[in-house]
């Protein structure tokens, strides 16, 4: 029988309604969530390992890099097969992705969590934990990549998003569908995924910054990060990586300052692509010097941004890394 490591760091899968606030806190403890996923010894045997009760937006990019660090540990130990880790599902995408980008292992790393607190009716909380332990066991998923298991669909952390604030399946792979199901206990795939060629850093760069461009908006914000010392920027253009006419100046700046601008796009799904040539087109941001995050959310573009900045600061590699095709299907 396989042995699974349970990271537990918190969120809504450890939480309860508290009577005097009448609001959701952490209540719940590593043991009595798993003692409501009945009838998993006869799937694999499990370690708990309580990292925390954080909840989703507490969770920092130094957190993931902590967490990383301790799956590690357990995919490192020969009698583990592959870790489970409980997420608040605010931050979830983030974390899986951060994992997806510095991890390099073949044993399944599946991220999971619920939409419903401990005190609520239909409380998933033991259906998507006991759904990833099922995805890790499965042979089939050895090798790709962190994966994310909710509602029995099994996306790559590369692709899912949370699309919905309440629904049981908010995590959607938003342009691909989900990789597979979980039916019966058993995991089905229907595809492969791109894995990440990951990116070896001991440290990340905390100061980087997201910004999301709307109408008529200027290169203030843009100005404003540049003075703090930021040491990236990730924006959030439209359509197909376009930004208002005032915002290019504050890009120029920015890369003349050799502060690398990843250009992804406000729409859920599609990639960016330098297609348009008008002022604030992304023909004329990509010539500035500017890196295009393919169909990276800006959130995930964020990470991998900070993960390569942990590595360097030179404008060429970092486009290098962001850019290269540093894919395969698996």
């Amino acid at each position: 029988m396989k042995k699974v490591a349970i990271i537990f760091t918190g969120g809504t899968i450890s939480m309860k309604i508290d009577d005097r606030l009448k609001a959701v806190i952490p209540a719940l403890s590593d043991k009595e969530i798993l003692e409501k996923v009945s009838g998993i010894e006869k799937i694999a045997e499990t370690e708990s390992y309580h990292y925390g009760s954080l909840p989703g937006p507490h969770i920092t990019p130094e957190i993931m890099f902590d967490i990383s660090l301790k799956i590690k540990e357990f995919i490192d130990r020969d009698d583990i097969d592959g870790v489970v880790l409980t997420h608040g599902t605010d931050t979830l995408e983030e974390t899986a992705f951060f994992l997806d980008v510095i991890l390099d292992c073949k044993k399944p790393v599946v991220v999971t969590g619920s939409m419903r607190n401990g005190s609520e009716l239909g409380y998933d909380g033991p259906a998507n934990l006991s759904a990833a332990i099922c995805t890790v066991v499965s042979p089939a998923s050895i090798g790709r990549g962190v994966l994310v298991v909710f509602n029995n669909s099994v996306c790559g952390a590369d692709e899912v998003q949370k699309s919905h604030t309440l629904s049981l399946d908010t995590f959607q792979s938003m342009d691909f569908g989900p990789l597979g199901i979980v039916d019966q206990d058993e995991v089905i795939y229907y595809r492969g995924k791109r894995k990440i060629m990951p990116i070896q850093s001991t440290r990340i760069e905390k100061k980087v910054a997201l910004i999301k461009s709307c109408s008529g908006m200027d290169s203030d914000i843009i100005y404003y990060y540049l003075k703090e010392g930021y040491k990236g920027l990730v924006i959030e253009a439209m359509g197909r990586g376009n930004v208002p006419p005032r915002m290019v100046a504050g890009i120029a700046k920015a890369i003349v300052m050799k502060v690398p601008v990843v250009i992804v796009s406000r729409c859920p799904k599609g990639r960016v692509l330098d297609s348009y040539g008008y002022e604030g087109g992304g023909k004329g941001l990509r010539s500035l010097g500017a890196i295009l995050g393919d169909n990276l959310t800006g959130p995930k573009a964020r990470i991998k941004l900070m993960i390569i900045l942990g590595v360097t600061n030179d404008l060429e590699e970092v486009k290098k890394l962001f850019e290269k095709d540093l894919y395969k299907i698996v």
